[in-house]
């Protein structure tokens, strides 16, 4: 199979040649037919010190995918040769204390697709059943592909109630414009999107926010008086990672309003923890999808007509994956899609 390949602990790609995966017991074997790049990929692309740390190579990259099923290990039962898929990419290991209880989105041993074992950047990827999400209803490919951040755009939008609520969102990247959409479709009040891009900051417009701010040169709390809001914002989310973000969401934020922080921040961040006690406000953490309630919820919202495919912005053939990946690192554009059929 041709594959992207990270062959040693350095930066760069390579389009290579690779052997075939064979599906073992309880695995299904999938051909690759569009992935997502996400910003994990970026980092092992570049071999920064995150990839440095945190990933061995040499390795397959990418997660976000979608493909048909073309073999079968022994003891599948459900997924069926021919069945288009995405796949859940974290692999968990079933047995620990979470992953008893059902919280397998908290499991201590999870193996990271395209960052613990090979991924999806290849002609053909392997995949425990359990991990695989069967599509029964029809759904563009692209979109398909994309599952897994939509996931977490799902997974965070969603955290809270936030029917008839004020939304602050903060960081206007694929992710963040996605839980603009859904906040907007579940039936938020208003939905206000910050960043600093204008292009992202139109794609957010695009997707349903009502007021989109430029933090370079508005302040959050002009929002509120433009919206006519006589409080704060009562749901926050956090998709941004900019160190300044959460302080600012604080100050726009209601007594009792809660936040979701999706965003990795690239530096500590100062907080006033006393507002946070006096007001009473909830600050949760959001890594990957609720396996598998995530997952229900994002296919019964696109299922019931939410589209998010105005997020993809730019589908490239696999063979320019070079081109992709520099579009993505721009971070101007939405989500970047590799057609795999197109080697």
């Amino acid at each position: 199979m041709r594959a992207l390949y990270k062959p040693a602990a350095a930066p760069g790609l390579d389009l290579v040649e690779r052997p075939d995966p064979e599906p073992g017991e309880g695995e299904v074997l999938i051909r690759v037919l569009r992935t997502g790049i996400c910003g994990t990929d970026l980092h092992i692309e570049a071999w920064d010190p995150w990839a440095a740390g945190a990933v061995s190579a040499p390795i397959v990259p990418g997660h976000e995918f979608c493909g048909e099923v073309v073999g079968l290990g022994p003891g599948v039962r459900d997924v069926r040769v021919g069945d288009l898929v995405s796949g859940e990419g974290h692999v968990v290991c079933g047995t620990c204390r979470n992953c008893r209880a059902g919280r397998r989105h908290l499991c201590i041993r999870t193996s990271s697709l395209g960052v613990d074992r090979d991924g999806a950047f290849a002609e053909l990827v392997v995949l425990p059943e359990g991990n695989v999400w069967v599509h029964r209803s029809p759904l563009d490919l692209d979109v398909a592909a994309i599952l897994d951040p939509f996931g977490n755009a799902v997974h965070t939008a969603l955290s809270f109630p936030v029917v008839g609520e004020d939304v602050l969102i903060t960081g206007a990247g694929p992710i963040g414009v996605m839980a603009a959409a859904v906040c907007r479709y579940v039936g938020a009040r208003h939905v206000v999107v910050t960043d600093v891009s204008q292009p992202r900051l139109e794609l957010a417009r695009r997707m349903g926010a009502d007021l989109v701010l430029d933090v370079s040169r508005e302040r959050i709390a002009d929002a509120q008086e433009s919206l006519g809001m006589l409080e704060g914002f009562e749901v926050a989310l956090e998709m941004s990672g900019a160190p300044d973000a959460l302080p600012e969401i604080l100050a726009n934020l209601n007594s009792g309003g809660r936040i979701a922080v999706l965003g990795l921040p690239s530096r500590p961040v100062t907080l006033d923890w006393a507002k946070v006690v006096t007001h009473m406000v909830t600050i949760k953490g959001i890594y990957g999808r609720e396996m598998f309630e995530t997952w229900y919820a994002m296919s019964a919202l696109l299922q019931r007509g939410l589209d998010i495919s105005p997020v993809i912005t730019d589908r490239v053939p696999a063979r320019d994956w070079e081109t992709a990946f520099s579009v993505a690192r721009g971070g101007t554009h939405g989500k970047v899609v590799l057609d795999w059929t197109e080697l």
